[in-house]
C-alpha cells in the first residue's frame, strides 16, 4: 500500500522517486514482503506456546531465572486480532479509516523531513519514530477493542491522543510547504486509483443490517 502511495506522491516528495526495483524488490518484497511473513510466524507461534508462569525463586537454575526475569516483561498471554473487515458495511469502513490513518502517519514522516530539512539520522526523526511505535500500539490496541467488544461504548483515550497528533503534524506540513501538498496528481495517477476505488468497492458485500441502514 505504502508503495502505491510513493508512486501517488513522488512528485511531490523526491524522496519517494525511486526506480521500480527499489520500489517493488527492495522495499515491497525484501523488506516489507518479508517482514510481514517472519512477523506472522512470529505472533502465530508465540499465541500457541505453552507457557508456565512460575515464581522466580521456585526456578532451579540459573537459565531458568532469567528466561523467567525477561519473561516479566512480556504479556502474560497472546491475544489474535481478527480484524473481519469483510463482515459488514461497518466494520469495512473502520478497518479503511484505520488504514488511512496508518498511511498519513508514515507519510507525515517523510513530508516532515522534507519541509523541515531534517536529516535521516537527526534525533527529532529517531523520537519520533519510536514514540510512534508504542503509542500506536496502545492506540490499534484501543481502536480493535472498540470494534470488537460490545461492551466497549467509547474511543480510548491513547486513540483520540494519536489522531490529534497525526492531525497536528499534517496542519504543520501544510503551513510551512502549502505549495508542496497541492501541486496537481497526474492524470494517469487519478486513473489508477479510479480503477483501484472501483475494484475494491465492487468486491464488498454489506451484511443484512448494514444493507437495511443504508435503506
Amino acid at each position: 500500500m505504502f508503495e502505491i502511495l510513493e508512486y501517488t506522491l513522488e512528485h511531490q516528495v523526491p524522496n519517494f522517486s525511486e526506480c521500480w526495483w527499489d520500489h517493488w524488490i527492495m522495499d515491497a518484497l525484501i523488506c516489507n514482503g518479508l517482514g510481514i511473513y517472519l512477523g506472522m510466524i512470529t505472533l502465530k507461534y508465540l499465541s500457541m506456546k505453552p507457557y508456565h508462569w512460575r515464581g522466580l525463586w521456585t526456578i532451579p537454575t540459573y537459565k531458568g531465572k532469567l528466561q523467567r526475569i525477561a519473561a516479566q516483561f512480556g504479556p502474560h498471554s497472546w491475544i489474535e486480532f481478527d480484524w473481519k473487515p469483510t463482515s459488514s458495511l461497518t466494520r469495512w469502513l473502520c478497518v479503511l479509516g484505520l488504514i488511512l490513518m496508518s498511511s498519513l502517519l508514515e507519510l507525515n514522516t517523510f513530508y516532515l523531513k522534507f519541509v523541515l530539512w531534517l536529516e535521516p539520522p537527526h534525533i527529532l526523526n529517531i523520537l519520533r519514530l519510536v514514540l510512534m511505535v508504542f503509542a500506536g500500539a496502545v492506540s490499534v490496541r484501543e481502536y480493535f477493542q472498540l470494534l470488537d467488544d460490545p461492551n466497549c461504548k467509547t474511543f480510548g483515550r491513547q486513540s483520540w491522543v494519536m489522531v490529534a497528533i497525526v492531525i497536528t503534524e499534517f496542519l504543520v506540513i501544510a503551513k510551512f510547504d502549502y505549495n508542496t501538498i497541492t501541486k496537481p496528481i497526474p492524470t494517469h495517477i487519478i486513473y489508477f486509483w479510479i480503477g483501484y476505488l472501483f475494484v475494491d468497492l465492487s468486491h464488498k458485500n454489506p451484511s443484512k443490517s448494514d444493507r437495511t441502514i443504508l435503506g
